[in-house]
């Protein structure tokens, strides 16, 4: 019988039938959004066999990212220290990452103060003063407004590290429970939250079924998803699985064998969905990784287990923690074996393994992150493995509330330039409550905030490239798409103070197989130049096959166009173009540095 209060919740909402199992693109969310209807991700969640279900029924896949610090002496989501936190979530969601693990210790919940956190240039501004839930509290909120879900993670007792069991002597069961339940009403309500992982890694001499109340943690998953239930009947529960199993010993909370005889049951039903954590010989050594059939023998490994549990419409199987520095060669196999194993989103749809990749983080000593240390690069490779299991994301949510995002800022242009500063504007986007302020992004930092449409940064360093974006933000903390890119250098270097340039770059056709492409190059000195240089990387296997105004030599996937004879002088503020066509279709916009004397 369902809840009465998710069948009240459920009827209150406007039911459609969903035109695929597979979640609509963005424009379709934002359509269904303005119409009121039902939108991919929609409400609460629970199971059913193998498949998690959104509150409109359709199937749903988490393919998402763990970001940790909550459960670390910090007291808060690491990172902060370099980043502005909505701009580490934008980045999140622009890889299509669709579902946020946070970690937290016990240690949240007695008012801990988090630190290392930036202030500086307006950087994460909303965030003085709060106390580590309160910061929480901030993300999530901000995460379900962009449309990405949050699973928290119950990861340790305290910021000291990882316990084998749920409890030890300063944490006992009792606070542990109490907690779960403080966290799980405290987001009554708010949907961005799908769910709670109970204990991270139960490991030995934690057991499955064996009957001992000490150290069972099935049974203990039972009491603590009871306890969540009592107070927030919507939420998901998340079991991880043990270590050892009928002398099967494997990753900690790695081992689901003992589901197959000791099932978790809870009051609610539907709502259980098992974990299981799984990595490469960067974190350790395990005897399959020098079976000589390797890796062709891993989905057997995982059958045993894990696998079996979804492969036999048990109930859904999030793996909630996998990495690998990939330094090893036995490390890239068993990721590319794995991401295979879990499913590509293209064949299969949301019939597949859910999972949160660890980590976002690039200070994971065993793993490393998507992150490189600069807290601002993505690794592109260590992410391109995941690119065949990510899967779209989900309507906006947190709450009821405004949820459509400002049209993106246009024609952002560079104003001025010192050897220490750039002066930026932009042609000011639109909402539909209004615009209230601009968030500047140099790079994939966050630079600052405007409150109109012009902005200058400070305090860099001469004769230096920057690239910037920006994105409007209206009243209820809903943020556009960014605007196109544009990259400056400071005087101070190169053709000397008064040379200075900027490159636009705008695709003109598409079909697909083709594109051509113009790039027009602004002259930002106060003197004339005589020639410039412009640079620029695609993502994707995009390449030059004719170009015109210009020549062009490559680097990998780094293009160089430099000026031909006729076409290098630039009057001050005056322009030169070139163009080109390239081959297969033109992929995404690429960040541009010009350089000029």
């Amino acid at each position: 019988m369902p809840h009465p209060l998710r069948s009240f919740r459920r009827a209150a909402r406007t039911a459609v039938v969903l035109a695929a199992a597979l979640l609509l693109p963005l424009a379709g969310v934002q359509a269904a959004q303005a119409a009121g209807a039902a939108v991919p991700g929609d409400g609460y969640w629970h199971t059913s066999g193998r498949q998690i279900l959104d509150s409109h029924d359709a199937p749903v896949r988490i393919a998402g990212i763990n970001w940790f610090g909550f459960e670390t002496a910090d007291h808060v989501a690491h990172g902060l220290w370099s980043r502005d936190y909505k701009s580490m979530i934008d980045q999140m969601k622009s890889l299509h990452y669709n579902t946020i693990r946070l970690p937290y210790s016990d240690d949240i919940f007695r008012g801990t103060e988090p630190s290392s956190i930036n202030f500086s240039a307006g950087m994460n501004g909303d965030l003085q003063g709060l106390d580590s839930l309160q910061v929480m509290d901030k993300i999530v909120d901000y995460a379900g407004r962009t449309g990405m879900k949050v699973i928290l993670d119950r990861h340790r007792p305290d910021a000291s590290g990882q316990s084998a069991l749920w409890y030890t002597t300063s944490v006992p069961e009792s606070t542990w429970i109490a907690d779960l339940k403080e966290m799980a009403a405290r987001y009554d309500g708010n949907d961005a939250v799908i769910g709670i992982d109970l204990h991270n890694e139960p490991h030995d001499p934690a057991c499955w079924g064996c009957g001992d109340v000490t150290k069972d943690w099935r049974l203990a998953a039972e009491r603590a998803g009871n306890a969540v239930q009592s107070v927030n009947p919507e939420l998901l529960i998340f079991v991880e699985g043990v270590q050892t199993f009928g002398g099967d010993s494997g990753w900690w909370g790695g081992n689901l064998e003992g589901v197959a005889q000791h099932p978790v049951e809870l009051d609610v039903a539907h709502r259980v969905v098992y974990s299981a954590h799984d990595y490469a010989t960067s974190v350790s050594q395990q005897p399959w990784f020098t079976d000589p059939s390797f890796p062709a023998n891993m989905p057997g490994v995982w059958d045993k287990y894990w696998g079996y549990v979804f492969k036999q419409n048990i109930a859904p199987v999030w793996i909630g923690e996998f990495g690998t520095t990939l330094q090893p060669a036995v490390d890239r196999q068993w990721l590319s074996a794995l991401a295979d194993y879990l499913r590509p989103t293209a064949e299969y749809g949301a019939d597949s393994f859910s999972w949160t990749f660890w980590s976002w983080n690039p200070n994971s000593g065993d793993t490393g992150g998507i992150l490189k240390d600069d807290w601002s690069t993505v690794d592109t490779v260590k992410d391109g493995y995941l690119a065949d299991i990510k899967a779209p994301g989900f309507g906006g949510g947190g709450g009821a509330g405004d949820v459509q995002a400002p049209s993106a800022p246009t024609a952002l242009q560079v104003t001025g330039i010192t050897s220490s500063s750039i002066s930026l504007s932009w042609t000011a986007g639109s909402d539909d409550t209004g615009v209230t302020g601009y968030d500047i992004y140099r790079g994939s930092s966050n630079a600052g905030t405007a409150a109109g449409a012009s902005y200058t940064d400070s305090g860099l360093a001469s004769g230096t490239p920057y690239t910037y974006s920006v994105r409007a933000r209206d009243a209820a903390g809903n943020t556009s798409a960014a605007s196109t890119t544009v990259t400056v250098t400071t005087s101070g270097s190169g053709g000397g103070a008064d040379a200075v340039c900027t490159a636009a770059y705008a695709v003109t056709s598409d079909w697909g197989a083709g594109f051509t492409a113009d790039v027009t190059v602004t002259n930002n000195g106060t003197a004339p130049i005589s020639s410039w240089r412009v640079t620029w990387g695609w993502a994707g296997d995009q390449q030059v096959t004719g170009i015109w105004n210009a020549t062009y030599t490559r680097t990998g996937k780094t293009v160089t166009a430099k000026n031909v004879d006729h076409n290098g002088a630039a009057a001050a503020g005056g322009h030169a173009d070139f163009g080109f066509q390239g081959t297969p279709g033109a992929g995404g916009v690429p960040e541009l540095s010009c350089t000029a004397s």
